[in-house]
């Protein structure tokens, strides 16, 4: 990915637990999600896999570019918890094309939304068990007469323990804590119908690619104990998981449910300290 130089920062008010920056830099404004957050860097290789896997169905996800961010940038007087983000993401940051004017959609809004793309988002969604896409948070925004999908940060949740990976893992159907978005407009002979459609247009080549652009310095805080030279190996790992989750029958069109009110806030992982 091109990797662009930041010159200022211009907005570091909170929107969301991923804590994300507005920056000009030398190729404009580009908003960027940092490695030192709580979270850690496991929402950046969600964002880059599935931007590339979503933008092979022919969906609209912001461009993704890699950001050089200088830790002693100007942080605004009391915002300590900035400043601590910022003293540890200094240099590679992952940025996505600002999209400017832009709003969000919800409720009523996403009626406009074809039946196609609706189709294609819940196979999206499933297939890498994103968790974040319902009625309460839809993470779509409409710009540039598009409707853009967004904050993909919590998807990919095997990547947090390889441990618990086995050789049937992928085949498991995702569990669904709130009902997905489209789940109940998207009827499930329809979902299948398209199936094959989808699958086909998602090849080994494309999860090849998704995963080369993934960054060493946001791959090596995940290795654990493991040396930072096994990075190659961790991606041809992704890339298999993701390629037998593909394998027909593919499970993942039906999701497990648990009720809503087994919920409490964001996945562990993800949750702030």
């Amino acid at each position: 990915m091109e990797v662009l130089r930041t010159i200022r920062v211009l907005s570091g008010a909170r929107r969301g637990s991923s804590r994300p920056i507005l920056v000009e830099t030398n190729a404009g404004p580009r908003l960027v999600k940092l490695r030192g957050v709580p979270q850690g860097t496991g929402p950046l290789v969600a964002e880059i896999v599935v931007g590339a896997i979503a933008e092979s169905l022919g969906l609209a996800v912001p461009a993704r570019c890699l950001v050089d961010v200088d830790a002693d940038a100007y942080v605004p007087e009391g915002d300590d918890e900035l400043r601590d983000v910022m003293v540890g993401s200094g240099g590679i940051n992952l940025g996505f094309d600002y999209l400017d004017p832009a709003r969000d959609l919800a409720g009523r809004d996403t009626d406009s939304i074809s039946a196609d793309d609706r189709a294609a988002i819940l196979w999206l969604d499933r297939f890498v068990m994103n968790p974040d896409r319902t009625a309460r948070n839809p993470n779509l925004m409409r710009s540039r007469d598009r409707t853009w999908l967004i904050d993909h940060g919590a998807a990919l949740g095997f990547q947090y323990d390889w441990s618990l990976v086995t050789e049937s893992t992928p085949a498991r159907p995702p569990i669904e804590l709130d009902p997905h978005l489209f789940a109940s407009s998207v009827l499930p002979e329809d979902l299948l119908g398209w199936d094959e459609i989808f699958s086909a247009r998602v090849t080994r080549a494309v999860l090849e690619s998704a995963l080369a652009e993934v960054p060493d310095i946001f791959l090596e805080p995940l290795l654990g104990s493991e040396s930072p030279e096994s990075s190659e190996h961790r991606r041809a790992a992704y890339v298999a998981f993701l390629w037998k989750r593909l394998e027909a029958p593919r499970g993942f069109l039906v999701p497990a449910l648990v009720a809503s009110s087994a919920r409490r806030g964001r996945p562990p992982r993800l949750a702030r300290p």
